[in-house]
């Protein structure tokens, strides 16, 4: 199944997901927006290529689409993407649900295949930050947290007022083999 956007609420969803009010309204205010380069860092010091926020609404469509495009293509695998909805067990890091994930930001350079999510799997009004890792383990493609939440993730990049939060210590990413049990894999 294909998630499609909502006509009933046109402008808030995105492949069927409401977008959260805090990114509706970073956005309506014309908050989220790359803080630079040093900030970006500093929150995803793990994160190597520099990395572009998607700024309007129609363009983080645009882009979550590609999540489909790769399924159809039975290029998910590849990039640890599988759908939920499928899938015959559960999709949990370092994969990505395709059905619960909307692309909220790009690698600068094209070809480079590197994302930033928002992963509704945890909290759908303040969804989990999510980002490919490429570069912990490079024979393998991972996705893993960037932020808790999309609040955090924001604070972090100062694109909330307040303080930022304290940067998180080092963390661990998720192993890059399958998940315990039985692998994903799309039906």
């Amino acid at each position: 199944m294909i998630p499609s956007d909502d006509t009933t609420e046109p402008g808030r969803t995105v492949r069927g997901l409401t977008l959260p009010p805090l990114l509706l309204g970073l956005i309506a205010d014309g908050r989220w927006r790359h803080p630079g380069d040093a900030a970006v860092t500093a929150a995803l010091p793990w994160f190597e290529d520099p990395l572009d926020l998607l700024t309007e609404i129609p363009e983080i469509r645009r882009h979550s689409h590609a999540l489909d495009d790769l399924a159809d293509l039975d290029l998910g695998p590849l990039y640890r993407q599988a759908r939920g909805s499928t899938a015959t067990g559960p999709v949990e890091l370092p994969w990505l649900d395709i059905d619960r994930a909307v692309l909220v930001g790009l690698s600068r350079t094209a070809g480079d295949d590197t994302a930033l999510a928002l992963d509704y799997r945890t909290d759908p009004a303040d969804p989990r930050v999510v980002a490919s890792d490429v570069w912990t383990d490079p024979r393998a493609y991972v996705w893993r947290v960037a932020a808790p939440t999309l609040s955090s993730f924001a604070a972090a990049l100062g694109l909330t007022p307040g303080p930022a939060p304290a940067a998180p210590g080092p963390t661990t990413p998720a192993a890059p083999g399958p998940a315990p049990g039985k692998p994903v894999r799309p039906r």
